[in-house]
């Protein structure tokens, strides 16, 4: 969806999902600050929108949003009048009595991609991300936040709660989605209704932000050891709360309503197997959610609510605190330059990630990772054995599935998190051999 990190300079808080980096440096320019003191400075078209103490501003377009504070908005409003940038500096000492390092303000700015020009000259960006099914206007799915459309799906779902409630035959369980004795149909069965239901549930998210006018892009991530699909709509955080907790519970509300409807049907005309794998299929895909610690939806609603800009980054680092000061007897606190509201919900969330992570990986190594390779051995074995044609199609499409999946994810995790790794390899080599390294 969309987080925000931190930047030490100017008053900036940086929100969106790409993680930036260093600074945008020119060709032939050394390092250090892009912005010293430029005569003017050209700005993106940017949204604005007072979130507490604090002005979020950014660019719908690509997701790049930044947190920043009242004398910063004043900052952005001389600079987009055309006020130069030691005019501004001036400005805001005569206004406000604010000492403000503008250069340095302006400087995040360029960071974050919302300037496009400084004194003239272009600032270098990346293209904004071409988004999901582009001919998807708004125009075209502002009903999905009508009011009436969420109130009639409420009322879908609470129907289903009855019917669980007074006829807890039809809720399904785990057995339910094993109703073939062979494993290819349970398989394939189980497959096509999770990529289905997964399709479903992001394309909500997608049509409630483009109804708000972001643009919005679906695509696969990882999460731990869990292939995901995400999807990224950093600029709803312009949006005003109501249209961003819609955006934030689309998915989830699909899945009660897929769920309810199939508990509704099965109330009606009777258990069915194909209701049975599509509603237990949508409660685990509910129930996942609440895992927070992987920034699922609820993640998202309590980030909001909280009133943080970036939960899981600034819990990471704080995790990271604490190791380095146990091991090194000393550490920066990261929740020092944070206002106390947040840093204590930091270390509530803290606490979750460390926990949740932990426990998520044991499963991986426990359970996960020895059922996969029995699953595995289970469907080799007619393969070296052939006892017929039904036996051996079984093996290979259990095999093609799984093995599939997995490939799936190790791409889509190295797509990530490959840069990562071979900057950490680099750096392992310079540090081992740095002589070799300059040769």
């Amino acid at each position: 969806m969309g987080e925000t990190r931190r930047a030490a300079r100017g008053g900036i808080r940086f929100a969106g999902h790409r993680d930036r980096g260093g600074p945008i440096a020119r060709p032939g320019t050394p390092p250090g600050p892009l912005v010293m003191t430029p005569t003017r400075v050209t700005l993106h078209d940017l949204g604005v929108r007072r979130d507490r103490e604090e002005w979020i501003v950014g660019r719908v377009e690509t997701g790049d949003v930044v947190a920043v504070p009242p004398h910063g908005m004043r900052a952005i409003r001389l600079l987009q009048e055309g006020a130069t940038v030691p005019e501004v500096q001036r400005r805001l000492g005569a206004e406000t009595g604010t000492r403000m390092d503008v250069g340095a303000f302006v400087d995040g700015l360029v960071r974050a991609g919302l300037v496009a020009a400084v004194d003239g000259r272009p600032v270098p960006s990346a293209a904004p991300p071409p988004p999901t099914f582009p001919r998807l206007l708004p125009r075209h799915v502002r009903w999905t936040l009508n009011p009436v459309l969420h109130a009639a799906l409420g009322a879908v779902i609470l129907a289903g709660v009855v019917v669980a409630v007074l006829r807890p035959g039809v809720v399904p369980g785990w057995r339910d989605l094993l109703w073939s004795d062979r494993g290819t149909p349970v398989l394939l069965a189980q497959t096509a209704a999770g990529w289905l239901l997964i399709f479903l549930h992001e394309l909500a998210h997608l049509c409630t932000a483009r109804a708000a006018g972001v643009p919005g892009r679906i695509r696969l991530g990882t999460r731990l050891q869990f292939l995901t699909a995400q999807t990224e709509v950093s600029g709803v955080w312009l949006a005003e709360r109501r249209v961003r907790l819609t955006v934030y519970l689309a998915g989830m509300t699909v899945d009660a309503t897929v769920c309810a409807v199939c508990l509704l049907l099965a109330a009606a005309a009777g258990p069915h197997p194909a209701l049975s794998v599509v509603a237990m299929t949508a409660l685990i895909m509910l129930a996942a959610q609440f895992l927070m610690f992987m920034r699922t939806d609820v993640y998202f609603v309590l980030q909001d609510v909280t009133g943080c800009r970036n939960l899981y980054r600034d819990s990471a680092a704080y995790a990271a605190h604490l190791v380095r000061r146990a091991v090194l007897r000393r550490s920066a606190d990261p929740l020092a330059r944070l206002p106390r509201a947040e840093g204590r919900w930091v270390r509530a969330y803290t606490a979750l990630l460390v926990a949740g992570t932990a426990l998520c990986l044991h499963l991986a190594v426990t359970v996960t990772i020895p059922a996969t390779l029995g699953l595995l051995a289970g469907a080799v074995r007619p393969l070296l054995n052939p006892s017929g044609w039904v036996a051996v199609t079984d093996g290979v499409v259990t095999v093609l599935v799984v093995t599939g999946f997995h490939v799936l994810w190790a791409t889509t995790w190295w797509l990530r998190h490959g840069p990562k790794v071979r900057r950490a390899a680099g750096l392992l080599r310079r540090i081992r051999d740095p002589e070799g390294c300059v040769r």
